[in-house]
């Protein structure tokens, strides 16, 4: 399990990568079994200030990036199938460990580069009625069928710092989102490429 953040850690110099690594090998689910805090006022002074507005913005990330990007901007699947949560993503949801969900792995790319790696998990029980759609999103990002949903409801964001293979750091924020009052477990991961490091 990764180092906890606390409320006075110091504010995190996120490394240059010589070569970009491909975060589909750069992030393993290791990575998000990590400790996630509630961003209160004393450990937002520890988030660097360029990436505040990233990890705090409670409005469509997809959209943002979409504009970012100036259209350019596109989801590649990672992988996408039946595994079960890390015990944080389990607590988080308020299922059993054991239960299997559905783990979506998507990389959202802006300007032919990866900017953001975005992990959901998905209970089976979510898996009803109108939302059994969220099976079958392809290349589709999970945003644009959240933010349209008016029984969407979401809980407090979370941070936290996961690590890369290469001992690079770099934030990333979850949130338990409700479409019709069912759960689920969407977890965003912000690159140093997005901002142009």
């Amino acid at each position: 399990m990764q180092t906890s953040l606390s409320a006075n850690i110091a504010p995190l110099i996120i490394r240059k990568l010589s070569t970009p690594v491909p975060i589909k090998s750069a992030l393993t689910t290791q990575s998000f079994d990590t400790r996630w805090l509630k961003l209160r006022r004393p450990l937002k002074t520890a988030v660097p200030h360029e990436w505040q507005s990233w990890l705090l913005d409670s409005g469509s990330l997809t959209q943002r990036l979409v504009k970012r990007s100036q259209g350019n901007f596109r989801v590649e699947v990672v992988r996408q199938g039946w595994m079960r949560p890390t015990r944080s993503e389990a607590n988080a949801l308020g299922i059993d460990q054991r239960q299997c969900a559905l783990v979506r792995e998507v990389q959202l790319i802006g300007n032919d580069v990866p900017w953001v790696f975005a992990r959901s998990i998905i209970p089976a029980q979510t898996l009803t009625g109108r939302e059994r759609q969220l099976r079958m999103l392809g290349n589709r990002s999970l945003g644009s069928l959240l933010f349209t949903d008016p029984t969407m409801r979401r809980d407090p964001i979370e941070i936290s710092r996961l690590q890369l293979q290469d001992k690079t750091e770099i934030w990333a924020r979850r949130s338990v989102f409700f479409l019709s009052n069912k759960p689920l477990l969407v977890s965003e991961a912000f690159l140093p490429e997005l901002l142009g490091k």
